[in-house]
């Protein structure tokens, strides 16, 4: 199992240190609202204009005319919201992010430098530092069946205790066009998905993921 600290640099995000408390990514994901609500207030005005009741946007983001920004949501700083997005509420968006035409978030942190710039569902997950998901990308967060979640490596298995739970990306992670992440897929840092692939469960850092059977080791850049 990928532990919180495995997965990301806690200084690309200002959830940093929210993160940092939970031993498991998705822990997280249950209190996002709230730490948005109890973060908003404290960003300078200087810096953050809170367009509506706790909606906060860096005044270097651009946002669309027609993009939806529901409470509470955090947009950072040189970040571009395109034509459509529908960002349902509990989203931290941060530095030099793309949420793009027709995406939609809702109850997620996104590292900076996160881009889901085409027609992305992005739901109850966490995406690492300049990872990316191209376009038609989904994150499933409800099971068919309404049952927990489970996450699954191999035999292992963690309960979450959680009936919506999309997905964890860590650091540097690229998943293919048309990509479906099943709930509790934790994609590991540096890791590829093909385009067109059905994940579920554990991609270890640094490895290609071609099918469920077909799942490579990546060469370490700069090792």
């Amino acid at each position: 199992m990928l532990k919180t600290a495995e997965l990301f640099d806690l200084s690309h995000s200002l959830a940093g240190d929210y993160l940092a408390r939970c031993q498991w990514p998705w822990e997280a994901l249950e209190w996002i609202e709230t730490f948005i609500l109890k973060l908003g207030p404290t960003l300078p005005e200087s810096d953050y204009e809170e367009r509506e009741p706790h909606v906060w946007v860096h005044r270097t983001a651009k946002v669309a005319p027609t993009a939806f920004l529901g409470a509470s949501c955090i947009i950072g700083p040189e970040t571009e919201v395109r034509h459509c997005a529908f960002i349902r509420g509990s989203a931290l968006v941060g530095a030099g992010c793309v949420v793009g035409n027709s995406a939609e978030l809702k109850n997620v942190i996104l590292f900076d430098g996160v881009q889901t710039p085409h027609y992305n569902y992005v739901g109850d997950s966490i995406l690492g530092y300049k990872s990316h998901m191209g376009a038609g990308s989904i994150t499933s967060n409800v099971k068919a069946d309404r049952t927990l979640v489970v996450v699954k490596d191999g035999a292992e298995t963690q309960p979450t205790g959680r009936k919506k739970f999309g997905a964890i990306l860590g650091d540097f992670v690229e998943i293919g066009c048309n990509s479906v992440l099943n709930p509790g897929t934790v994609v590991g840092p540096h890791s590829v998905v093909y385009p067109v692939c059905s994940v579920r469960g554990i991609v270890p850092p640094y490895h290609i993921y071609k099918g469920p059977d077909d799942i490579v080791p990546l060469e370490k850049k700069n090792a």
